[in-house]
């Protein structure tokens, strides 16, 4: 059995008393037109064309960052497959699953269907 994944979203988690700056600031910088997301209240989002995108998220406390989502097609198996490399598990309790990689980087890996052998990347389970 295989599984498929690629890098998806650049992610940008602002504070909530900077989020509509921030907002502003990117709908002006990259073109594309970025348009909540109705699943996610706390999510705006663009196409940046390609296989790419810009989120920019909701974060609540915290400084301002930036991390990047892998979309795939089985979350358990690629969480696995990048433990293995040496990343570690913050969060599974959502939609996704939040990890740290090995220099301590925040990164999500999200499910998404409609990834296959002609827009992702294909791994041996």
């Amino acid at each position: 059995m295989t599984h498929y994944s690629r890098l998806s979203r650049v992610v940008l988690d602002v504070p909530d008393d900077r989020h509509d700056d921030e907002l502003a600031f990117w709908r002006d910088a990259i073109g594309p037109p970025i348009e909540h997301i109705e699943r996610f209240p706390a999510f705006h989002g663009a196409d940046l064309g390609g296989d790419m995108g810009l989120l920019v998220q909701r974060l609540g406390d915290g400084p301002a960052r930036v991390h990047v989502d892998i979309h795939t097609t089985d979350r358990a198996a690629e969480v696995a497959r990048l433990e293995k490399l040496g990343a570690v598990v913050l969060d599974d309790s959502q939609l996704w699953t939040v990890l740290r990689d090995p220099a301590g980087l925040v990164f999500c890996v999200v499910p998404d269907r409609s990834l296959d052998a002609t827009n992702a990347t294909e791994w041996p389970d």
